[in-house]
């Protein structure tokens, strides 16, 4: 299917590994230049080198930046420009006790989750409402309609990011230009991988069976198994498509039937 992206331009934060670079993956070969982004110089590099493998004349590019540092966000709004479609996907995720926040973490997280957010939109929306046209889409997850007891500053994050997406779709009344969320579920990311992998050895696991056990006990789950990051990127590619346009201010899903309620 022709997603109509050719000759766009878009950005996605936090987008060198998991979710964030199936997106990437997933506009480059729907025909849009592609500006990824993360904390590090070579991973930025390495994403960039191995997307340029994977996507025949890919046009793609990347900007350093950490979004829990306001001068690093400054300097690459600075050398961004206008985008198309804006993917705001970079995130911090972790399971702690509630008595164990601190403040520092409690603003770290709402710094790189929420604000990364508010400040990208901030750049991007403008240029998109005078051009008539454009796309932002926020990677939120189910843990922000139904949040977790032992991760609440996440779950509290990424109801953030709900109210802002919905926000920003009100400025966008009579234009082309559409502001949507993603719900995602448990996904085997790079992240997730790494956690289950350290546990699996931890604890004299094989991760096969660890993964099903995880899946296990999330009894509302209709998937039964974690979602791949691919699985995510094809909703975020339809919502980035000008054939996604009379979808506007929404939240869809792609949970894997986690979260129970009818809408």
């Amino acid at each position: 299917m022709d997603m109509q992206l050719a000759g766009t331009r878009a950005f996605v934060s936090g987008s060198t590994q998991g979710i964030g670079y199936a997106v990437a993956r997933a506009l480059l070969r729907a025909g849009a230049a592609v500006v990824v982004n993360g904390r590090h110089d070579g991973r930025v590099r390495d994403a960039v080198e191995r997307l340029a493998g994977e996507v025949p004349d890919a046009a793609v590019s990347g900007i350093v930046a950490d979004f829990a540092d306001p001068e690093q966000v400054e300097g690459l709004l600075g050398s961004l420009g206008e985008v198309d479609i804006l993917v705001n996907n970079v995130g911090l995720f972790e399971r702690k006790a509630f008595e164990d926040i601190t403040d520092d973490e409690w603003r770290r997280y709402f710094d790189v989750n929420v604000m990364s957010g508010v400040r990208l939109s901030r750049h991007a929306l403008p240029g998109m409402l005078a051009r008539n046209g454009g796309r932002i889409i926020f990677l939120s997850s189910e843990s922000g309609v139904d949040v977790p007891a032992d991760m609440v500053h996440y779950g509290l994050s990424k109801a953030g990011m709900l109210a802002l997406s919905n926000g920003l779709a009100k400025l966008t009344r009579g234009r082309a230009v559409t502001v949507n969320t993603v719900l995602g579920g448990p996904t085997y990311s790079d992240g997730v991988a790494d956690v289950v992998g350290r546990i699996a050895q931890a604890q004299g696991m094989d991760v096969q069976d660890l993964k099903a056990a995880v899946i296990a006990e999330n009894r509302t789950s209709l998937l039964q198994r974690f979602i791949e990051p691919d699985e995510i990127a094809n909703l975020v590619l339809y919502l980035a498509s000008p054939l996604s346009s009379a979808t506007n201010g929404a939240a869809l899903r792609a949970d894997g039937g986690v979260l129970t309620t009818l809408v």
